[in-house]
């Protein structure tokens, strides 16, 4: 199964993930008007798991290649991490404008998770895929309990 994996470097992995963490940078810079995620997190075990599934995911995304996958192209699964993308960003504008609310959470929380599962499966990366899953679950965790809840 891992044979037909090689190491390499993806630099549309790379170039995904940095569209994903621009709005975090500029959050870290500038707070916004109702700035509610900046709070101590009640979820802290379940964060430092989480950054270590983001880590790996990242990691495989950017350097490990399916050696059996095409060229990437424009298609369904790129085209809807784009529209994801796109989703994140909007949540984003709607958080800096003072919205606040469930929709915008999840809209913080469920897009860019989204992206990178397309971007995992568009390029085959089962490693990749696995790690996103439990990304994802954790992410979901902490947006939920520390913001929904």
């Amino acid at each position: 199964m891992f044979k037909k994996y090689k190491f390499g470097f993806d630099i549309w992995a790379l170039l995904l993930f940095l569209i994903i963490m621009v709005p975090n940078f500029i959050w870290l810079a500038i707070p916004a008007p109702k700035d509610i995620l900046r709070v101590d997190s009640t979820t802290k075990t379940i964060d430092t798991i989480t950054a270590v599934f983001q880590f790996v995911m990242i990691a495989s995304l950017c350097f490990i290649k399916n050696s059996k996958c095409k060229k990437i192209s424009i298609n369904p699964l790129i085209v809807s991490a784009i529209f994801c993308c796109v989703l994140y960003y909007l949540s984003w504008l709607a958080y800096y404008n003072g919205f606040v609310g469930t929709i915008i959470i999840l809209g913080l929380t469920v897009p860019p998770c989204l992206a990178f599962l397309l971007y995992a499966m568009d390029r085959k990366n089962i490693i990749a895929i696995i790690s996103v899953l439990f990304f994802t679950v954790g992410h979901l965790i902490y947006a939920v309990v520390n913001f929904i809840v």
